[in-house]
């Protein structure tokens, strides 16, 4: 099931701040059509923080049934709540999700015994398969390779969203873990580097933007035409950068915005971008023809 491009999907809002459940689906459709592997709904991109439970549960089911089962589904169910993120998991399989990312519990630092007692309670309790997200840069907290390899060996944690940043971190999972369990870039920057230690995909942020791009680039590692994927790289690796000129996902909702496919709402805490990160990302898209 994890191989190649999952799309992390913008959550889309209405003008008046309320879910936008036909522009989801429209935006699912344009994912699938493009080529992208699976769909990634109500992770970070997806301004998981910032929905309702009810919200945040009608996402997963609009995903799902959107989907129907033409590509896997990730839904993201993570929180800093073992409780909440129990019983967002047991929605998540309840409404067809074929697997669940977590995220490292935010703001709580847990230890790292603590982070194997948080997935290993969830692992134990639903019987799904389990997408470790490890993004230090958000949550203050850090899961270190020896506790990965310690949770691969539940049957239910499968694979690892790898988004510290540090490409070691990628060569010590694959190192440590059994040759099934799956690490999937959690940063497009790094995704031909992950790939190329052992990495099946990605969880793509610039998929939102270019599907087929970003699809293609690990069907041609695959495929082992590695000068396709290393083109793929670097045609798509300065808008892969610009979508993180301020914090995800401003910038790729702006984007959409700019390509006419959202209105590029985001909800508070987050802002409006910066008028010279704005004319920066708009150059680039204009370089790259997608505007």
């Amino acid at each position: 099931m994890f191989e190649g491009s999952y799309v992390a999907l913008v959550t889309p809002f209405k003008d008046d701040e309320s879910l936008d459940e036909a522009k989801l689906k429209e935006l699912i459709e344009f994912q699938i059509e493009g080529g992208t592997h699976g769909i990634v709904p109500c992770g970070t991109t997806g301004e998981s923080p910032a929905l309702s439970e009810a919200e945040h549960d009608r996402v997963i089911e609009i995903t799902v049934e959107t989907v129907n089962g033409r590509v896997p589904v990730i839904a993201g169910t993570g929180s800093n709540s073992t409780t909440r993120t129990l019983r967002v998991t047991e929605h998540a399989k309840a409404a067809g999700a074929d697997a669940a990312l977590i995220v490292t519990p935010y703001y709580n630092k847990p230890t790292q015994e603590g982070l194997y007692a948080h997935y290993m309670k969830i692992a134990d309790s639903v019987d799904i398969p389990i997408v470790v997200y490890n993004v230090p840069g958000r949550c203050g907290t850090d899961i270190l390779s020896p506790t990965i390899a310690r949770l691969a060996e539940h049957p239910n944690i499968v694979a690892l969203k790898e988004a510290t940043g540090e490409l070691k971190r990628a060569s010590e999972v694959v190192n440590l873990c059994p040759d099934d369990f799956v690490v999937l870039s959690g940063d497009d920057v790094n995704t031909l580097p992950i790939l190329a230690v052992g990495g099946k995909g990605v969880i793509s942020v610039a998929a939102n933007i270019v599907p087929a791009d970003v699809a293609e680039m690990c069907n041609a590692f695959h495929a082992g035409n590695l000068e396709l994927a290393r083109k793929l790289h670097y045609k798509t690796l300065p808008l892969s950068v610009d979508l993180f000129i301020e914090t995800n996902p401003i910038p790729v909702k702006t984007a959409l915005r700019l390509m006419g496919k959202l209105n590029g709402k985001v909800r508070l805490p987050l802002a409006p971008m910066a008028s010279k990160n704005l004319e920066a990302l708009r150059n680039t898209l204009t370089e790259t023809g997608l505007i």
